[in-house]
């Protein structure tokens, strides 16, 4: 319980020195929201074709997964990267309980960010969309879970990534790919067959579908994979991504943290001076 609270603690300091520091939260929120506030300008009026459901309603629901994809799987495993390069993890080895401490940090961290860009997804929706309001217990349930699945994840990603300019490179296209395939902007049953069974090995896909459960008609179930919102199967699969994530973080952190010395700090260091 001590754990728990000391990360809770560092979690909610951290997230208040990013509010604090205007340049990181414009980047952080311009980005996904400005990009979506820019999509329901142009097209969120439109009714998906086939259907009378606005395309800012279906944008609503998949820009709502990708957030939460994103920063667990992005955003957390360049924060982890970034804390390797500035000794934060090599600090870990002389702090009692100090890995599990800073998991529960940055995932409090993690889950306040979430939290703020979805209200502001909604709230845009709601203002521009024309979005109705959805079914508040559903994305509850899984925005928590989607996080829960991915932040554990992510900060097993990080440890393997060589510095944070790289993990951006390396982790941004396979972003990019799986938030085309997965259904979150456009309907995943007009793909092939082979890209469906693709999609549903990852968690944004069940986090869309869970989410567009929220907001969207029953009337919309021809446009999903076994006519079904499977609730049960969306939980399933999201618990059973958390239970991996929970399991091979800590185990990855503490190598990395074992891999660490004040001469490869130092190396790195210099690395970065001299580029």
């Amino acid at each position: 319980m001590n754990v728990l609270w000391i990360g809770v603690k560092r979690g909610w300091a951290e997230n208040l020195h990013v509010m604090k520091d205007r340049r990181e939260l414009v980047t952080q929120l311009v980005g996904t929201v400005g990009v979506f506030a820019l999509l329901l300008v142009w097209m969120g009026d439109k009714p998906v074709r086939g259907t009378d459901v606005s395309n800012g309603t279906f944008m609503t629901a998949g820009f709502l997964a990708f957030t939460v994809f994103s920063a667990g799987l992005m955003s957390l495993p360049m924060m982890i990267s970034a804390d390797r390069e500035d000794g934060t993890l090599l600090r870990l080895r002389i702090m009692p309980r100090g890995i599990p401490v800073y998991l529960v940090g940055r995932g409090v961290t993690l889950l306040c960010q979430i939290t703020v860009q979805c209200a502001l997804i909604l709230g845009v929706g709601v203002a521009v969309g024309g979005v109705t309001a959805p079914h508040w217990a559903t994305v509850a349930w899984v925005v928590a879970l989607g996080t829960l699945a991915v932040v554990p994840l992510g900060a097993a990603i990080g440890c393997l990534m060589p510095s944070p300019k790289s993990a951006g490179a390396i982790l941004g296209l396979p972003m990019m790919a799986l938030m085309v395939v997965s259904g979150v902007m456009i309907p995943v049953t007009v793909m092939p067959e082979v890209v469906q069974w693709i999609a549903q090995a990852f968690p944004l896909y069940w986090q869309g579908l869970g989410l567009r459960s929220a907001f969207l008609p029953d009337s919309m179930l021809a446009a999903e994979i076994a006519g079904s919102w499977r609730p049960a199967f969306t939980a399933a699969v999201l618990g059973g991504w958390a239970l991996a994530g929970i399991l091979l973080a800590p185990v990855l952190l503490r190598r990395a943290t074992r891999r660490e010395s004040g001469s490869r700090l130092a190396e790195r260091r210099l690395a970065a001076q001299a580029a």
